[in-house]
């Protein structure tokens, strides 16, 4: 079809929309609901479009009468709303809704292409940099709504009164966003909401990676899908982990196949439950902020269940470009609002592992504050929910082993230092043998909530973290109370 041909078929199809509402005003809701001005070709129409949506704001009847009485002083003659009023009313709604969308779309599509052409003739722009534009672009268009312009205070406030609403149906449930894991730190986040950021971060050795596993599980056995971007360690480790935290058989049993006829009955039985899970994992080492921006956004449009992404962890990731040693904080900046501009365009919670500067291990309480959040200031300003782990044990048993190590390097050979060395082996290996130590969640940070620090437990052997059940710390652990109800893992590249 010419040009010419199409545009007059397009003239044609705007008409008979508008018509039909303006004869039929519950029509113009399917209309706001599917389209925006913009989608409209003809200048007249989308002042009439904006003419409707004025009138709707201030209450009033979307006619033919109220329309008219407004387009006096509009470019729109008498004339081409006289075509309109003339145009017979349609049935089909939806099919003239979705011509009008798909004219649209092809236009922003033409225009794309122009500034494409346009800019690989640019030297000076690198082609991630230039991919990562045009994928940005795209995903735009085709996620595009009739919600992506102002809103009026009065859909703002229909939408929060909407939300409060269902809370009300809720009763006391403290969770509206994803399930954390932890009953307490729901209660004070709520979960993990779409188009937030979450931190967890901690020193070397804490657990991060051993945490963010126990949350997603919750997500999982929900239906959810989770999408995991590992730069530290490669996806059968994080299996590992994964199935001793599920099964309660100990981590190192599982690396040294030393499993008996129960175990190897709970394994397959929960590998056989993993196997109808959507979680995704990419281990590639190197990644840039705009490979997993692509990454994602193919992931989202495959499968729309995708409920959080992971990326474990933060500092392993690059920028844009090949910025310098010196700039390294800059580049982190640049990571850091990347990943919260993308969990607002993906609607989901992205969970970001972060490291804590060697400050911390210098001070008398050595939990973490935010200040000590590595190489960027940004991060904590980009974060809705800061949260940073800490095990008072970790650094107990590294106190023990400085302390032997002086003892053994110095020795004078008397009583009193054989008694020391004595004691602190004694407590060294006491410390090692505990199978469940006391640890906390400290929420440094929460936009929409207080901060608090909270008491949980790490069941060492099976790599686990869990609510201390009665505020007490050294309770049996059922496994059934963690494993998840129905086994994939697709690890697949996304």
């Amino acid at each position: 079809m010419k040009r010419e041909d199409a545009n007059a078929y397009l003239l044609n199809v705007e008409r008979g929309l508008i018509a039909a509402f303006l004869f039929d005003e519950h029509i113009f809701t399917q209309v706001q609901d599917s389209l925006v001005v913009s989608d409209f070709l003809f200048a007249q129409h989308q002042k009439i479009i904006e003419i409707a949506l004025e009138l709707k704001l201030q209450n009033l009847p979307i006619n033919a009468e109220f329309v008219a009485s407004r387009i006096k002083d509009s470019k729109i003659s008498e004339e081409d709303f006289a075509h309109i009023i003339a145009t017979s009313p349609i049935a089909n709604v939806a099919a003239y809704i979705k011509e009008i969308k798909t004219a649209s779309i092809k236009r922003q599509l033409a225009t794309l292409a122009t500034k494409i052409a346009s800019r690989t003739s640019d030297v000076s722009i690198e082609s991630d940099v230039l991919l990562d534009e045009v994928e940005r672009e795209i995903y735009a268009i085709s996620s595009k709504s009739a919600h992506t312009e102002f809103q009026s205070v009065r859909s703002v406030i229909d939408s929060t009164l909407q939300e409060i609403e269902e809370m009300k149906k809720r009763g006391s449930n403290d969770l509206v966003g994803v399930d954390t894991g932890f009953a307490e730190l729901n209660q004070y986040t709520t979960g993990f909401r779409s188009g937030e950021l979450i931190i967890i971060a901690a020193r070397p050795a804490m657990g991060k990676t051993a945490l963010f596993l126990n949350m997603i599980q919750h997500t999982l056995n929900r239906g959810g899908a989770v999408a995991i971007f590992s730069l530290e360690m490669p996806a059968t480790q994080l299996m590992f982990r994964m199935l001793s935290s599920l099964t309660s058989i100990p981590l190192q049993t599982l690396r040294k196949g030393e499993l008996n006829d129960t175990d190897w009955s709970r394994l397959t039985e929960t590998t056989q439950m993993l196997l109808s899970k959507s979680l995704y994992i990419d281990d590639g080492s190197s990644l840039t902020i705009a490979q997993l921006r692509s990454k994602l956004r193919k992931l989202k449009a495959q499968v729309p269940s995708l409920q959080v992404a992971v990326v474990d962890y933060l500092q392993l990731m690059r920028g844009g470009g090949g910025r310098s040693d010196s700039a390294r904080h800059e580049e982190v900046s640049e990571i850091s609002r990347g990943l919260k501009t993308l969990a607002r365009d993906l609607e989901i919670p992205i969970i970001a592992l972060s490291q804590v500067s060697r400050a911390v291990d210098s001070r008398e309480d050595k939990r973490p504050q935010l200040s000590d959040l590595r190489e960027s200031g940004s991060i904590e300003q980009d974060a809705d929910v800061v949260l940073f782990l800490y095990r008072e044990d970790v650094y107990a048993i590294s106190t023990l082993r400085n302390n032997i190590e002086k003892i053994q390097n110095n020795p004078k050979d008397d009583q009193k230092d054989k008694d020391s060395l004595k004691k602190l082996q004694s407590k060294l290996e006491e410390l090692r043998k505990k199978s469940i130590e006391p640890a906390e969640i400290i929420i440094a940070k929460n936009r929409n909530g207080e901060t608090k620090t909270i008491r949980i437990q790490y069941n060492k052997p099976f790599i686990r973290f869990e609510d201390v059940a009665n505020g007490a710390r050294e309770l049996p652990y059922e496994p059934t109370q963690a494993k998840i109800d129905v086994a994939p893992v697709q690890v697949v590249p996304i």
